[in-house]
């Protein structure tokens, strides 16, 4: 029971300090550009409990979780999920739709420093301690989680951050379709996601992901000084 309540803690935790500082880096980067909505809606906050949302913070990542756990080999290899999404007024924005580009991709170059913070701080030596193993093993999560988060949110897929980036870079006539994609967007990401590669036998997301992780890791520890950390397997 303790070491199911280890993983669990493993698993949890990470995801949810990852969504919680992603969504406050939506709302500081919309203050910092004159919008104060999401600090006048109570929203501007690190307190996860702020941030969630019944479907895509408890039930999906909750089934996810739980499903993995119980049945072989009993250890977590991927989690989704979302948090309700701090308000934004755009209009408040000089430029309305390169403002909501700036405050989009906020929240995945969080989500990136917020990796290469856990990798400045991650315990790499050939022997740990118990409790460094532990550290470890919560980092090597943490890492995981934020980098998955960052790189999924820019697909270019509204309400995705990639999406509202795109939007605010295109042309605005192609903005305006691509907007018009935001109601439908999330289905959209569920199918590309879980129905898709189910009913197909290919899964392009998971693909994408599997080749880009060992790369962002081995980048992110080269960034953070720990020369070719990770590269042996002993992390990654």
């Amino acid at each position: 029971m303790n070491h199911f309540l280890l993983n669990l803690a493993l698993a949890v935790v990470p995801v949810v300090l990852a969504i919680t500082l992603h969504e406050a880096a939506h709302g500081y980067a919309a203050l910092a550009l004159g919008d104060t909505t999401a600090r006048d809606a109570g929203r501007l906050s690190l307190n996860p409990l702020k941030h969630i949302d019944r479907v895509g913070t408890i039930i999906l990542p909750g089934f996810l979780l739980i499903s993995q756990l119980l049945f072989p080999p009993h250890k977590v290899f991927f989690m989704f999920g979302w948090a309700k999404p701090v308000p934004v007024g755009a209009w408040k924005f000089r430029y309305p739709r390169q403002g909501m580009a700036l405050v989009a991709v906020a929240g995945p170059l969080m989500n990136f420093f917020l990796a290469w913070l856990a990798a400045l701080v991650m315990p790499t030596a050939d022997i740990l301690s118990p409790s460094q193993e532990i550290a470890q093993q919560f980092l090597i999560y943490f890492m995981l989680s934020n980098i998955v988060l960052g790189l999924f949110n820019l697909l270019p897929i509204p309400p995705l951050d990639g999406g509202r980036i795109a939007v605010g870079l295109l042309p605005l006539s192609l903005a305006r379709v691509w907007e018009r994609m935001e109601r439908a967007g999330i289905v959209v990401v569920l199918l590309v996601v879980f129905v898709l590669p189910r009913l197909i036998g290919f899964d392009p997301v998971g693909r994408a992901l599997a080749t880009i992780l060992p790369w962002a890791f081995r980048t992110l520890f080269w960034l953070a000084g720990h020369g070719d950390g990770g590269t042996d397997g002993n992390l990654i």
